[in-house]
């Protein structure tokens, strides 16, 4: 039962501070992200998918529905943006000495968490 509480805990902090992201793509557009891309040499339509890592994907995290690749979603989607917008600064330190992405790792790391040890049984799905 205190596992399943954690594993809630989890999902619900990644899923709704991750969601929070994509509700400002949602308001602003993706044109950023597909300005990044295409200086890539990637195309510039695969912004889009910003909606189904930041909006799709949190939405299934915080429901308990197919959360192991919903988080899976979310952590690629950070490897992504790390490769994209913060590459510069993987081995940085922040003005206060910690990591500089460290938000970024947070998601990262959380995400690929829960894609291992699975939702819970608070959840949908329920494994």
């Amino acid at each position: 039962m205190v596992d399943d509480t954690g594993k809630l805990l989890l999902r619900l902090t990644l899923g709704v501070l991750f969601l929070l992201h994509g509700i400002a793509k949602i308001t602003t557009g993706v044109s950023g992200i597909e300005g990044m891309l295409t200086s890539a040499g990637l195309p510039g339509f695969l912004a889009y998918g910003v909606y189904i890592g930041e909006v799709l994907a949190p939405i299934l995290l915080i429901v308990g529905f197919y959360s192991r690749i919903a988080a899976a979603i979310i952590a690629f989607n950070m490897v992504v943006a790390i490769a994209l917008a913060h590459a510069k600064d993987i081995l940085q330190l922040g003005q206060q000495g910690g990591w500089a992405l460290e938000l970024q790792g947070m998601f990262l790391f959380t995400a690929l968490a829960l894609a291992l040890i699975g939702p819970g049984r608070f959840s949908i799905n329920r494994r």
